[in-house]
Order: C-alpha cells, then sequence, then structure tokens
C-alpha cells in the first residue's frame, strides 16, 4: 500500500494540482471513465466499485467471494479515481486489498480453518490496510472490529489484527519514511482540559450527529443509482457536475477544493480564521462532490470524506462559539462525525489520539463521538453492516427456512389405505409422519400419532382421508428457521409442512435437519 499511497498522492494528485484550472476540472471526468473501464476489464462482469463495503460483506458471508483478479482492477480503478479528483478516500482500496490477500490466503487454508478463523483473517486484512494509508496503526485495529457490526465490535480477531496492523505500518514507514499524520494541522495544539469542552464535546456530538445521520442517507441513496441509470449517462452527468464544482470552489476559496480526498479543504480551513458561511459553503460543496463520485461508480473509500466534512463541522461550531484560536473543535468534529457516520465511535476517537499527538482532546472526543452516536441512531454509510454480533444459535435462527427444506420428499395420496402407508412409509421407509397431498394440493399430515388406536383389521378397508390430521400447523417459504422453531413448539411437533398460500405442497422442514444445519450447509458449500 505504500506504492498506492505514493503514487496517488505524490504523484497524480500533486501533478493534478499543478494543472490549469480547466484541465482540473475535466480530470474526474477522465478518471471515472477510465475507473470504469478498468473495472469492467481487468475485473471481470459483475465487479462492482465497492471496498470497504466488500470487506464487510464478505465478513458476515459463510462462502463470501473476493476472487483476486479483482484487487488489481480495484486497485487501479481507487487509483484513476482519486488521483484525477474524485472526492472519495484512499484507504477503500487499501481495506480492499487487506482483506483480499487474507480471503485468497485462507482459501488455500481453508480446509484447516473454520469460519470464525476466516474472519479473523479478513479482519487482520483490513486493519493493515487502514494502518498503511493513515499511518496509525490503533486507528486500523479498532476500525476493523468496529466496522462489521454498527452497535457491536468483532470478537477474537484483536491479537491477529495488532500483529498485521504493527507490521503494516512498519513496512509503510520503512518504504517511504513518512510518519506525518493525514491531517497535520490538528497536532501540536496542547491545552488544559476544561469543563467548557466536554460541554463543547456534546454540542459538537448533536450536529455532527444530525450531519453524519444525513450524510450516511445520502450516500445510500447514491450507491442505489447505479442500478437506475446506465454508466455513461452517470459519469457524463456527474462529470460535468464536478467540473462546474471545481471552477465554482476555485471562484469561492482560491483552489479547486471540491477535488481530491478533502485533505486540502481541511488544510484550509485550519490555516487561518475563516469566515462561517465560507466554510459552511465548502461543508456543501464537498457533499456533493462526494455524492457525484459515488453516482458515477468510483471506486474510493468514505472515511477521510467523512473525517474532513467533521473538521469542517468543528470548525463552524468552534467559530461560533468563539473558539477560533484552537484546533479543538475542528477535531472533536472529526471524532463525531467521523463515529457517525461510518458507528465506529472507539476508532474515530483512536485516530483523533493519533492523529493529534496530544491527551489532552481525547475526553472531549469520546463525549463528542458518544453523542453523535445517540442522534445520529441506526444510520450509517456502509450497505451490509449488521446491528450487532449474534450468538452461534441466534444466526442460525435468522436463515431462512429454504435452508432446510427437504423438496424431494414421497408423499402419499388421500386415497390410499393405512395398509399401504404402513407397508410403504412406516415400516418401509421408518417415517413416523408422512405429508398427504392430492395432486399437488396439500391436505395434512398422517402417521402413527393418528393411526395408533384403529384396529389392524381395519387397515385394509380406512383410506388416509379417514384419518388425516388437517389442523397441523402448516409453515410459509417466505418464514426464517426461528418461525418454524416456534411453530413446532406451540404445536408440539417434529416436523412443518411448507405449504404456499395457494395452498401448494412445496416440502418438509424437520426438527433433526435444524439441528444438524451446520454439517447440512458445509456440504453443500451454503
Amino acid at each position: 500500500m505504500a506504492l498506492f499511497d505514493y503514487v496517488v498522492v505524490e504523484i497524480m494528485l500533486e501533478r493534478l494540482f499543478h494543472l490549469p484550472l480547466w484541465q482540473q476540472a475535466l480530470a474526474p471526468l477522465i478518471g471515472l471513465g477510465a475507473a470504469a473501464i478498468l473495472l469492467r476489464v481487468l475485473g471481470g462482469s459483475g465487479t462492482t466499485p465497492a471496498t470497504s463495503d466488500e470487506y464487510i460483506k464478505a465478513f458476515h458471508e459463510r462462502s463470501p467471494r473476493m476472487p483476486l483478479r479483482q484487487l488489481p482492477a480495484k486497485l487501479l480503478a481507487g487509483a484513476a479515481t482519486i488521483g484525477s479528483g474524485g472526492a472519495l478516500g484512499m484507504e477503500g482500496p487499501s481495506i480492499f486489498a487487506g482483506a483480499s490477500l487474507a480471503h485468497n490466503t485462507q482459501r488455500l487454508l481453508a480446509r484447516f480453518l473454520r469460519r470464525e478463523e476466516i474472519q479473523m483473517l479478513l479482519t487482520a486484512g483490513a486493519a493493515a490496510g487502514v494502518a498503511a494509508i493513515f499511518r496509525a496503526p490503533a486507528t486500523g485495529v479498532i476500525f476493523a472490529l468496529e466496522a462489521p457490526y454498527r452497535d457491536d465490535v468483532t470478537r477474537r480477531a484483536l491479537l491477529p489484527s495488532l500483529v498485521a496492523s504493527a507490521v503494516s505500518f512498519l513496512i509503510f514507514v520503512v518504504v517511504l519514511g513518512d510518519t506525518t499524520p493525514v491531517f497535520p494541522g490538528l497536532a501540536g495544539d496542547v491545552r488544559t482540559l476544561a469543563l467548557v469542552d466536554l460541554l463543547g464535546g456534546a454540542l459538537v456530538g448533536v450536529t455532527a450527529g444530525l450531519g453524519g445521520r444525513g450524510f450516511s442517507a445520502l450516500v445510500r441513496w447514491a450507491k442505489a443509482m447505479p442500478a437506475r441509470f446506465g454508466p455513461v449517462l452517470r459519469i457524463v452527468a456527474t462529470g460535468g457536475l464536478l467540473c462546474g464544482l471545481a471552477f465554482a470552489t476555485n471562484a469561492l476559496f482560491g483552489a479547486p477544493l471540491s477535488l481530491g480526498p478533502g485533505v486540502r479543504s481541511a488544510e484550509w480551513v485550519l490555516e487561518v480564521p475563516r469566515g462561517v458561511w465560507l466554510i459552511v459553503a465548502l461543508f456543501g460543496f464537498r457533499i456533493v462532490a462526494t455524492l457525484a463520485t459515488v453516482v458515477a461508480g468510483g471506486t474510493g473509500g468514505l472515511f477521510i470524506p467523512l473525517a474532513v466534512q467533521g473538521v469542517l463541522m468543528g470548525t463552524v461550531v468552534g467559530a461560533l462559539l468563539g473558539q477560533t484560536d484552537t484546533s479543538l473543535y475542528p477535531t472533536l468534529g472529526l471524532a463525531a462525525f467521523l463515529g457517525a457516520g461510518y458507528r465506529a465511535p472507539i476508532a474515530a476517537v483512536m485516530f483523533v489520539a493519533e492523529s493529534s499527538q496530544g491527551s489532552a482532546f481525547v475526553v472531549p472526543a469520546l463525549v463528542a463521538a458518544a453523542v453523535a452516536q445517540l442522534v445520529a441512531g441506526r444510520a450509517s454509510v456502509s450497505s451490509h453492516q449488521a446491528a450487532e454480533r449474534l450468538g452461534h444459535l441466534e444466526r442460525r435462527f435468522t436463515l431462512p427456512i429454504t435452508s432446510v427444506l427437504r423438496t424431494d420428499v414421497l408423499t402419499v395420496p388421500p386415497d390410499a389405505t393405512i395398509s399401504e402407508l404402513m407397508t410403504m412409509h412406516v415400516l418401509g421407509r421408518r417415517e413416523r409422519e408422512v405429508a398427504v397431498v392430492d395432486g399437488s394440493r396439500y391436505v395434512g399430515m398422517c402417521g402413527l400419532d393418528q393411526i395408533g388406536d384403529l384396529p389392524r383389521g381395519e387397515w385394509d378397508s380406512t383410506t388416509v382421508a379417514d384419518m388425516v390430521a388437517a389442523d397441523l400447523p402448516v409453515a410459509d417459504p417466505s418464514w426464517t428457521l426461528r418461525d418454524a422453531v416456534a411453530a413446532m413448539d406451540a404445536a408440539d411437533v417434529e416436523m412443518l409442512a411448507v405449504v404456499t398460500a395457494a395452498g401448494t405442497f412445496v416440502g418438509l422442514v424437520l426438527e433433526d435437519d435444524i439441528l444438524k444445519l451446520d454439517e447440512i450447509l458445509e456440504e453443500t458449500g451454503g
């Protein structure tokens, strides 16, 4: 990732910002088009621009897919997007690279690893990616642990993540020799903690929580746009919009601050005190630029854009409170907005600690991040975060009933005799109960519980229709296993017929199959 960082930041972005304005303004259109072509040609059909979301999605899947051929495609697409001025962060491709390499390593060792160990490798890979890009190893660890869940953290991956993050950071430093924080303007402001700082942190938390909630909703809307419009229309429209934003921000701020991940915007606002309305305008321009890049299908992350929005929002709050001589409020805004947008408050505070190189900001940042979490609710920029970590049984119960559905079962027609039922099913196949189906229409269940008191001499003259139990509960194909278990428990049965709303028989769900679900999923690759 050191090479990726060097190429994008030191070569591509550095050259971009020294081009004539009209060339800078047109660069995102060219870069977004190149990114789309790279994803299609190198990644193959179906390759999306998603990066960080792919890690979170793979973490929750039993059999994740992160083909190795997508790695160079997404790295190059990320370089094309960000290096041409797209308003996304470099941590996205970096996280994907770490998770992808970890995933493909575990594929080689799949026969020796359990699912929990596969998740550990994915988490360690993601931690390594974040640590390298942000020069913040502790942030990398905590972000990778927090990212898969909105209200929880990953278990059992701490030690592998610590090792991977530390090694990645050391390699990055050895290769580039650069440990400068991503936001150097936040460093070096040492002050004594006061009560007003905690109150200010709470105020920043409220504003950042509301802002993060709105930003998350807009990002999720933007992610849905590629499914509604073709790539050419999206890239041309958003490229034109980004071009206009570059001219507008250059006219207002003396530089096209809508371009790139946003670090220059943070540096601009931290250099000298700025007018509140100018900062608010830049806040809006940066949001539009990020959304446009997402709609276009640009490849990149949202960590840095969220952090930049937080710096801008915190600066506004600080200015309104008359606190313009300190970097405290921009720092609090970073922690609160980033934590609210990604549902990763601890990682956001740790990023503050590692970026500001001081401890005075940490406690107010904790207050700001906590309040922002409460105000933001369940909103998140990620499409695949789970609410919380589920236990083994809880996770099993959320699966669809089709995961244990038997469709190749033998049924009995209602006009069959009890003697035929006993000979073919009860004695011949050792089935205690059999589904009674007339054509494709489900009638009920018949078995030992229904015919146990019937005299042997009446088996030949009694039909299944005479003994069928038609009042037993049935399951709908849309049910989860939790629904099925609850119905079985209420009726005290060990088997449920699955029937459509029209009465068509689909199959059977057995209690034993639910208990053996792990074995079934392993055999089927589910």
